[in-house]
């Protein structure tokens, strides 16, 4: 249950795009025509789904303070585990994205010449495309728990950016038959348009919440028998003393 509500929530309610507006560049600039969009929408999920993963991995054992502790045993600031090298996030973050794009460059290229051509310079720049760098921060500043959240996240982060640029592709390519005025032609509608639809994903932001007013009210529910018999039993004492005393 853990895995689907991060899985829905980072791809409607944290959306790369519409909720935190990282990857504007690509979004803006490959959602054209949606061939191109889905190619480069791919390559953002793959990229996502495995650096995620391993940026995690390296938070967790060698990043964070204390992380090296594995090497030696040790604890309480002692050998290894005073060791705080979390000033090396960014910079092992964009190494492990920047070696996946290249991995990805090289399988487009050889897979696909025509969608390599058509993405252009944009493919190479996934390496420093805000959105991917942004998912890695974002599972290190929510602290998620074990390697599979981080996958999921991963895959969800992605999915939202592709649904996102996908989406918005789509609807350049019939509005280029529209009729729209000549100051808002180009990327002048298309960012009304995106901000009509960050509107439209705000609403999935009480998609996730009945569950956690129920279990607050469960929670209270719980507490409030607990008190009463508490003052009770405190009454009851007290009782006892005032008795003895007299």
């Amino acid at each position: 249950m853990e895995h689907l509500e991060l899985f829905f929530k980072s791809i409607f309610i944290d959306n790369m795009v519409f909720a935190t507006f990282l990857g504007m560049c690509s979004y803006l600039a490959v959602s054209k025509k949606v061939s191109t969009a889905v190619g480069l929408g791919a390559a953002v999920i793959f990229v996502l789904a495995v650096t995620v993963p391993i940026n995690w991995l390296l938070d967790q054992y060698i990043l964070r303070d204390g992380a090296l502790a594995w090497i030696d045993g040790s604890s309480n600031g002692e050998g290894y585990s005073g060791y705080d090298l979390s000033f090396l996030s960014f910079i092992l973050f964009i190494a492990t994205i920047a070696t996946m794009v290249q991995l990805v460059e090289i399988v487009v290229e050889k897979f696909s010449p025509s969608l390599y051509n058509s993405l252009g310079i944009f493919l190479p720049l996934i390496a420093v495309n805000c959105a991917i760098l942004g998912g890695s921060l974002f599972m290190q500043s929510r602290d998620i728990q074990t390697l599979g959240l981080a996958t999921t996240y991963g895959i969800g982060s992605g999915i939202g950016w592709f649904l996102a640029i996908l989406a918005i592709a789509a609807i350049r390519e019939k509005i280029r038959y529209s009729n729209v005025p000549a100051p808002l032609r180009g990327l002048g509608i298309t960012f009304i348009i995106t901000g009509l639809m960050a509107i439209g994903f705000m609403s999935f932001g009480g998609m996730l919440t009945g569950g956690e007013e129920e279990e607050e009210e469960t929670a209270v529910a719980i507490k409030t028998p607990a008190q009463e018999e508490i003052n009770e039993t405190a009454t009851t004492v007290v009782s006892t003393t005032n008795e003895k005393e007299n």
